[in-house]
């Protein structure tokens, strides 16, 4: 068996918590659930596969019908692993809900964890999940807040979101950033499948962006590109605040957690750049705002690693798309010419595109003219 399942097999235990007993991880290889990924690694056609599966479903159909079975986390872990390979457990969801319901802390993990892999949004065991989100979104356990705000963000059905969405609301102004975050995410997951439920609390996104935690400002960018995207002049406003974001980023003033290969929080430049294309767009007096900052980040985004590049080209994006000046048209353009002459197929494919882009821009130009 390879290093990369030994270690996996040797994790399981601690990671899922199947068994709370000091010396646990040292057993994984002989727990039913090591048994099981073990026997699939070690199979040579689908048919073994298919045969071993079916097998270890029917024992799991039996365990989790018995009154006293005491191995429902485990259970519900190799029944998540099945459906993982394609085949159907679905005698288990139900027992996934009970487990969400009724467990301890660590059940209740097992049981959302099932619930948020076996269900979607619009199945119909889903509401009866709907009043035990509703009472652990209201315990004074932190575990078990962040968890229904977890499966909330993943999934909830959509006529339902009225019974909640004053609780999520609430969670805004916990004491604990990470609370906070979750609530913000949650309310994107509104936004996107019933914005007309969270127009009224649009001032509330505002009070996300600004934060004092990195994690529940970046948090809330999601829900803002998505609403510029629909109506960006109704948040010409906020350039300012995104520009000043983007610049306490680039300048590296985020904590060295969001740092990625030395580069600053570089998937929040990307967003940030993306947001403000959209606001700078036929907007000369918005565009004015953010070209200290574009060049700023051109300057700093050296061609040395992929995620780089990707700031470099969602920033020459960003200064073809918004109104013209000049000099960064010139630095952009020198940009464009770099990952064209690079000897990485990668690169050139971008600067194609990017000159594709710069074409099609001055064609509009010149037809507006």
């Amino acid at each position: 068996m390879s290093d990369v399942v030994e270690k996996t097999l040797t994790a399981l235990p601690s990671l899922l918590s199947l068994d709370s007993h000091p010396g646990s991880a040292k057993l994984s290889s002989t727990s039913k659930l090591g048994n099981l990924i073990r026997g699939i690694t070690e199979l040579t056609s689908k048919h073994e596969e298919e045969k071993l599966i079916q097998h270890e479903l029917l024992a799991i159909k039996e365990q989790v019908s018995s009154p006293n079975t005491t191995m429902m986390k485990e259970l519900m872990v190799r029944s998540i692993y099945c459906e993982m390979l394609g085949y159907e457990a679905s005698f288990s969801y139900i027992h996934a809900i009970k487990l969400a319901q009724q467990g301890t802390v660590l059940e209740k993990r097992v049981g959302y964890l099932a619930v948020s892999l076996f269900l979607n949004e619009s199945h119909e065991l889903l509401l009866l999940l709907v009043n035990t989100v509703l009472k652990d979104l209201q315990s004074t356990n932190l575990i078990e807040v962040c968890m229904a705000l977890t499966v909330v963000s993943q999934m909830f059905p959509k006529d339902m979101i009225p019974a909640i969405l004053p609780l999520v609301e609430e969670k805004l102004n916990h004491p604990k950033e990470i609370i906070r975050r979750k609530a913000v995410l949650a309310l994107y997951k509104f936004y996107l499948i019933a914005p007309n439920q969270v127009q009224h609390i649009h001032n509330k996104f505002r009070k996300a962006l600004c934060d004092k935690d990195p994690g529940v400002m970046t948090a809330s960018l999601h829900i803002y590109l998505q609403m510029i995207q629909e109506n960006p002049e109704a948040y010409k406003d906020l350039t300012p605040s995104f520009v000043t974001i983007l610049k306490q980023v680039v300048g590296g003033k985020l904590p060295m957690d969001f740092n990625y290969h030395t580069v600053p929080a570089p998937w929040l430049q990307i967003q940030l750049l993306r947001i403000l294309s959209l606001l700078g767009k036929n907007d000369q007096s918005t565009s004015e705002v953010m070209y200290e900052v574009l060049d700023e980040s051109l300057q700093r985004a050296e061609m040395n690693h992929n995620i780089t590049y990707a700031i470099l080209y969602e920033c020459v994006k960003c200064i073809y798309t918004i109104h013209p000046k000049s000099n960064l048209l010139e630095k952009a353009a020198k940009c464009i010419g770099n990952f064209v002459l690079s000897p990485k197929i990668n690169l050139k494919y971008l600067g194609k595109r990017q000159r594709e882009t710069r074409l099609y821009i001055n064609n509009v130009s010149l037809l507006k003219i």
